[in-house]
């Protein structure tokens, strides 16, 4: 089973959307046996799930800050969307179950100080610091040709870790999350930049390299 998180300490920046959308990827795309675990008490993957229609290929949810976290042998992606301000024992528990952490970066001071304090705190954690964990950053909810977006892709690359893709700013995304789907679940002619957005994405994510 591949374990992935889509981890930051700071609210609002797409973490949930993120995870969402990795389920509707590797549930649709790849034809995978998915699970969603949430562990963010404000629940936004579970309500994702709760409004996806049973047409659409299934993919299990389990609340894991309250439930716990059984999995079947059988699954091959398990995908989660960690809660915010997250610390200490609390996330060295939740490392210990990852392979992958993709890291999303909004483009504000804001977002780019509290990341660097964040990730300094991640690389201290036994797991990652023996490379059995591998990181990538995604730009998140950017506007190209923007000043900010220049500083955050500057800010971005001298962190020392692999920048796996830049996720533009739409209302695709929303528009997907009210019904319960991904962006691979629309019509690809609404989406097609979206999907090319994720391409190096999911790329990374089929390669060794996002693997310890």
């Amino acid at each position: 089973m591949r374990t992935i998180m889509v981890l930051n300490a700071k609210g609002g920046c797409g973490k949930s959307t993120i995870s969402t959308n990795l389920a509707s990827y590797f549930a649709s795309a790849m034809s995978k046996k998915v699970v969603l675990a949430d562990y963010d008490p404000q629940e936004s993957s579970m309500a994702w799930l709760e409004a996806r229609d049973e047409k659409w290929p299934h993919i299990e949810g389990i609340a894991a800050h309250k439930d716990p976290l059984r999995v079947a042998k059988d699954t091959d992606f398990l995908i989660m969307d960690a809660p915010a301000r997250v610390h200490g024992k609390e996330l060295t528990q939740l490392m210990r179950k990852v392979e992958t952490v993709i890291f999303p970066v909004l483009p504000s001071p804001i977002d780019m100080r509290a990341a660097t304090k964040y990730m300094a705190e991640v690389q201290k954690n036994g797991r990652v610091a023996r490379k059995e964990v591998k990181i990538g950053v995604v730009a998140n909810r950017v506007r190209e040709n923007t000043i900010i977006f220049s500083e955050l892709y500057d800010f971005i690359k001298a962190m020392k870790l692999p920048y796996i893709a830049t996720l533009r700013d739409t209302q695709n995304y929303i528009r997907a999350e009210e019904r319960g789907i991904g962006i691979f679940e629309m019509a690809p002619s609404q989406v097609y930049q979206d999907l090319e957005d994720w391409r190096p994405l999911t790329k990374w994510l089929r390669s060794k390299r996002s693997m310890p």
